[in-house]
């Protein structure tokens, strides 16, 4: 009696059509029979050998004289695969829960229930993989070209495409409006020059106009970060008010005030009304994971996925990229995890349809590191030092990033003259090479792109 697989098997010989295979996910693991799985490789070899050629019915019935062949089969390649994978299916999930199942909860679930669910799921997801279609190879623009103008309208309609507006207006001319889901947006800068503090604060604004942001803090403690959080929120509510080089800005708390419990008895008062109503200040909502949360050990790209699935994320910040856990790569190149983790993040940002924000760092400039050898007064050194973007090139820890990126961010600040500059030195869609002024004042929660008005000046 013959079954599908073998039914497959002859159908490839007769249509010589190798590639059927490959199109509907067809592999040797698919096959249940050992004879089915044999033939398989036969074929396999031989379409390598003789330069893509298929065997013959003759050809495979005299090396396998048992093969149970089919003519003439006329059911669908299509068909047939999926009645292939159901059985394969059938059977894998039978072995789990016959077999495996008992085993491993003995050696796992007894000590580790975590582990084991971990370790169930993970075969679940095979079995689930291997149901996979592969019917589709890209979008044929011939025969889908009204998908485009379907896509257009459910944009136009605001149904599928999402964009969040930056606040900083540099960032939405470059980006024709605001970043876009799907997207990796790199912020890069030298150690303590508020790369952090910039892309936190960007992230606040977007979850303050309705965005679900996830923040994967991973340096920060979880009340570093929610006092950053609550002062940036504070200050785009305008709490307070505050003189910066001449000009008045809405502030907020004082992040050192806040972080030592000694806020002035006015501001804890108002600090307890906004977290008692705190959907009034925040139309989306923050979800952190920080350096010493007790559940944040897992730190690949799968739980990233997983936390973005359970969480609903619209954006991630992710900070910084190069302490995630990297994803193995068996190319032996220097580099070569942090390039394919780089790579699977693009991946990951695009099937989930996320703006995703991946944090890293800009190498150190050795001549400040020599002036400060030589001692001398770092404070007046500071004041004096001049606020110069990292370029490219400075990049440390992988090039890979930058090149997955849509826009590429350099940032540097001195904090005791409240200023700082945000570049775009990467931009997939142009806006290279732009560079704006910012406020910096991140200890009462202001950072504010500098907009100079023709009327400061006597002209």
């Amino acid at each position: 009696m013959s079954g599908y697989g073998s039914m497959f098997l002859s159908k490839v010989i007769d249509t010589e059509n190798f590639n059927a295979f490959s199109k509907y996910n067809i592999t040797e693991n698919s096959f249940i029979s050992d004879k089915e799985k044999e033939v398989y490789r036969f074929i396999q070899e031989y379409h390598e050998r003789n330069r893509g050629k298929t065997p013959s019915y003759a050809t495979v019935t005299s090396e396998f004289p048992d093969f149970f062949y089919v003519p003439g089969v006329t059911d669908s390649f299509s068909y047939i695969a999926n009645k292939i994978r159901q059985q394969r299916a059938e059977l894998d999930f039978k072995v789990l829960v016959e077999k495996e199942l008992p085993g491993l909860y003995e050696d796992v679930g007894r000590h580790d229930m975590a582990k084991f669910t971990e370790l169930l799921t993970s075969r679940m997801e095979e079995i689930k993989i291997g149901l996979r279609t592969g019917v589709r190879v890209g979008l044929d623009l011939k025969a889908n070209a009204t998908e485009y103008l379907e896509e257009y309208e459910r944009r136009k309609e605001g149904k599928s495409f999402k964009m969040y507006p930056s606040s900083f207006p540099v960032i939405n001319r470059a980006l024709g409006g605001g970043y876009i889901g799907g997207n990796v947006y790199v912020t890069f800068g030298k150690t303590g020059r508020g790369k952090t503090a910039v892309t936190l604060y960007e992230s606040v604004f977007l979850a303050v106009n309705g965005a679900t942001v996830l923040i994967w803090s991973m340096e920060m403690a979880t009340y570093e970060v929610l006092t950053r959080i609550l002062s940036f929120i504070s200050a785009m509510s305008k709490v307070s008010h505050a003189l910066i080089n001449g000009q008045k800005f809405g502030s907020g708390f004082d992040t050192g005030k806040l972080r030592s419990g000694q806020l002035d008895a006015e501001y804890e008062h108002v600090l307890r009304q906004m977290l008692d109503n705190i959907n009034e200040h925040i139309k989306g909502n923050i979800i952190l994971r920080a350096v010493d949360d007790p559940e944040f050990d897992s730190r690949n790209l799968a739980q990233l996925q997983s936390d973005i699935e359970e969480v609903q994320a619209d954006v991630v910040m992710i900070d910084p990229f190069y302490y995630l856990d990297y994803e193995r790569n068996t190319s032996r190149k220097t580099g070569g995890d942090a390039e394919e983790t780089s790579k699977k993040l693009r991946r990951i940002a695009g099937r989930t349809g996320t703006v995703v924000f991946a944090i890293t760092q800009a190498e150190e400039d050795k001549n400040e590191g020599k002036r400060k050898e030589r001692g001398g007064d770092a404070v007046t050194e500071l004041q004096q030092r001049e606020i110069k973007l990292p370029v490219r090139g400075e990049v440390k820890k992988t090039t890979q990033l930058l090149e997955d990126a849509a826009l590429c961010i350099a940032v540097d600040t001195n904090y005791k003259k409240k200023l700082g500059r945000i570049g775009l030195v990467k931009g997939r869609d142009g806006g290279e090479d732009e560079v704006a002024e910012i406020i910096y004042a991140p200890e009462i929660g202001v950072i504010e792109e500098l907009i100079i008005d023709a009327s400061m000046f006597d002209i």
